[in-house]
């Protein structure tokens, strides 16, 4: 079968479905992943097709962020879901039997695949159905909501997301010549959904229809000419284990964030390996290190705790190296990843990154590396995350899909 993967955003949106997509490739199934030309070579390097989706996530997000207006951000965001909107549907066009889609391009994914009469599911890094359980991800709640309460708030996340995408899905049922909506419909309670992260860390709601599914992590692929570079070896074997620091797809939105981490490694007396990411970090110091993109699966063990913006990505490959976190959150589902670290007991509380300073991360720095337990439990946690095969979870759910039955 012919199976298209379906994300945008950052590289912590494509990377987990490498795996996954190399996982079903090895199943016998025909894989291509759709994601931004930035990410060509790393899907290519896994084994995988890569077919091209318009637009830069990185000027997304600084177009956004310089945006003079509420009203022209919005405006340059209904732009890029305009191409989305094109590139998903000419991707699935060149051959697909089974769409599988992200979060974030879901709609338009499940409309592409409901106008061309192909399959769809669900494959989601982060908790995206309605629950009593728990809020939504999205920005951190301070009250101590009902089940009512959570339960309407996935509702309304979700009423949200189809609003976002009202414009680009009227264009395409036109193109598809599918009839009109009033508005994005949410998925339907027999719509397949996959969660690629561990029911140790969000064990899986007991109001979730049976389709919703939570298999386990899907871990990135590895490509198989990375190499660390010397002066990485030199500087992890030169002294006691370095703690990591990097904020991933975050742009600079923090004029101080350089001095702040300075000057934060400086007071908890630690040594760092700063990645610079698309914030473009460079704090500088003689124990500390700058890096760009590598790897997370092959540092985090080498390390002794990781700083981060609590991505669904980072967070698991943190989780399952087993080295305690201090998360900084910035937005969309890093708040609900962040509240979770420090609920199992693998991190302090979150410091959000408009509240960061040099004296608050030192503290917390020193918080989870001074505290056995944070370790214990970090060790704990990552010994069963490992037991678990989250990508091969995946593959009797396609198969049945395959045969035409219902998962």
């Amino acid at each position: 079968m012919r199976i298209l993967i379906v994300t945008a955003g950052s590289r912590g949106d494509v990377a987990p479905f490498t795996g996954l997509g190399l996982r079903l490739q090895q199943a016998g199934h025909q894989v291509a992943l759709a994601a931004h030309q930035r990410f060509a070579a790393l899907v290519h390097e896994c084994g995988l097709e890569h077919r091209v989706l318009p637009g830069d996530p990185v000027e997304l997000v600084r177009a956004r962020t310089a945006a003079p207006s509420p009203q022209a951000a919005r405006s340059v965001f209904a732009a890029f879901l305009d191409e989305l909107g094109d590139g998903v549907l000419a991707a699935a066009a060149a051959g697909t039997d089974l769409v599988l889609t992200a979060f974030g391009p879901a709609p338009v994914s499940r409309l592409v695949a409901e106008g061309l009469g192909i399959p769809s599911v669900g494959v989601y890094l982060a908790p995206g159905v309605p629950t009593r359980e728990f809020p939504p991800p999205g920005p951190p709640v301070t009250a101590h909501p009902s089940p009512a309460d959570n339960l309407a708030a996935g509702r309304e996340l979700l009423a949200r997301t189809g609003s976002l995408y009202a414009d680009v899905l009227r264009r395409l049922r036109a193109r598809l010549g599918l009839p009109r909506a009033a508005e994005a419909p949410a998925p339907p309670d027999d719509w397949p959904i996959c969660h690629g992260f561990s029911p140790a860390v969000v064990p899986r709601p007991a109001d979730w229809p049976a389709s919703v599914h939570v298999t386990g992590y899907w871990w990135p692929a590895a490509p198989p000419r990375w190499r660390p570079p010397d002066h990485l070896l030199d500087f992890l074997q030169a002294g006691p284990p370095p703690v990591f620091v990097g904020f991933g797809s975050m742009t600079p939105g923090h004029d101080r964030l350089h001095e702040i981490v300075a000057a934060a490694v400086a007071r908890a007396g630690v040594r760092a390996v700063v990645q610079s990411g698309w914030a473009g970090l460079g704090p500088v110091g003689d124990d500390v290190l700058l890096v760009g993109d590598l790897p997370h699966e092959w540092l985090f063990p080498r390390v002794a705790a990781v700083v981060h913006h609590a991505g669904a990505g980072t967070t698991g490959a943190g989780l399952r190296a087993g080295v305690p976190a201090v998360p900084v959150p910035v937005l969309v589902d890093q708040p609900f990843w962040a509240d979770r670290l420090h609920r199992l007991g693998v991190a302090p509380p979150p410091l959000p990154l408009d509240e960061l300073t040099a004296d608050t991360l030192a503290d917390a720095l020193r918080a989870c590396l001074d505290e056995p337990t944070c370790r214990d439990r970090a060790t704990a946690l990552a010994s069963r995350i490992r037991a678990e095969d989250g990508a091969a979870a995946v593959v009797p759910i396609v198969t049945r899909l395959e045969r035409g039955q219902r998962t």
